[in-house]
């Protein structure tokens, strides 16, 4: 496929990928046209799901940390309450098709641990904690849900540090330690909906304890008294780091960070090869300097100033 010809529809940042890269066809990308009204699903996904009761859930009302707005500013993330920008329209759409998978619809049954998502790339310097973020910051932003999110990169933790946060105890020493609940690890920020689970102490045995059985259990905590909580892990790079594959059997979604012109196809296909574990995985564009239809999302809200 010649990767500068023009898609056939316009479509997400996402969508995009697939006009560049010709992946494994049984790896789907983000369509936001999927769901779209009088869409017939295949007989196997036509299957009425009826919603699931909601508990009622305390509110946390303990401390906050404050998170650094001018640095979230500085660094290009999405600033909450902040003006609608091109980069905070195009997480809107990507946030969307992750909620769907996790939820279900009346069409389509929610994928099991769906809101359990894995953001990873093939190597280093590709996004990935960028777009983790950034998710992270626009789902925090949704009425019906709140986000925690997971630095699972524990040998180059970074999510505190572009918070502007303290570290603290955090996944590893809750998986290390049967004394630790992991709820004691969680920082609860001043953006409201968004919670923060560090990476912790650094060990050797990190695969190790991930591939454990005392894994399970401890992610299930995450949500078993939230069950309107979605949990984003922030990887190491599939081809750098072993976490990332062990991490892939845990979640019902993988996404995987694609640098524009410079992630190749071949280390992508590597990278998709270890996240075997999860069956449902979506590609994300990242990096574009143009986009073929010269959409610019988030103009229209300016327009007229």
């Amino acid at each position: 496929m010649n990767k500068y010809s023009p898609p056939r529809k316009p479509g997400s940042l996402l969508e995009r990928a697939g006009e560049i890269y010709d992946y494994i066809p049984a790896i789907r990308t983000i369509d936001h046209h999927d769901n779209a009204a009088g869409a017939q699903p295949p007989e196997s996904r036509r299957q009425q799901v009826s919603p699931a009761p909601q508990r009622p859930v305390a509110a946390y009302d303990g401390p906050r940390v404050i998170v650094d707005r001018d640095k979230l500013r500085e660094a290009g993330f999405i600033v909450p309450d902040g003006p609608v920008t091109g980069i905070s329209e195009e997480f809107r759409i990507i946030k969307r098709q992750l909620l769907l998978v996790a939820k279900g619809s009346q069409k389509t049954a929610p994928v099991p641990h769906g809101e359990r998502i894995l953001i990873c790339s093939a190597h280093p310097n590709e996004g990935k904690t960028f777009c983790a973020l950034n998710l992270a910051l626009s789902i925090a932003a949704e009425k019906d849900n709140e986000v925690l999110l997971v630095d699972a990169d524990f040998a180059k933790p970074s999510i505190l540090s572009s918070l502007g946060l303290e570290g603290s105890k955090g996944l590893m020493d809750a998986l290390a330690d049967p004394e630790l609940p992991v709820e004691n690890c969680i920082i609860h920020t001043d953006i409201p909906g968004l919670a923060i689970l560090p990476a912790g102490d650094q060990t050797n045995a990190d695969t190790e304890y991930l591939a454990s059985a005392r894994t399970e259990q401890v992610l299930n905590r995450l949500t078993q008294h939230n069950p309107n909580r979605i949990v984003i892990f922030d990887s190491p790079p599939a081809l750098s780091a072993s976490p990332a594959s062990v991490l892939a059997t845990h979640v019902g979604q993988v996404l995987m960070v694609v640098k524009a012109d410079e992630t190749t196809e071949t280390a992508l296909r590597d990278a998709l090869s270890l996240m075997g574990g999860c069956e449902h995985i979506q590609l994300l564009l990242n990096g574009t300097k143009f986009s073929p239809t010269g959409r610019r999302f988030g103009s229209y809200y300016g327009y007229g100033e």
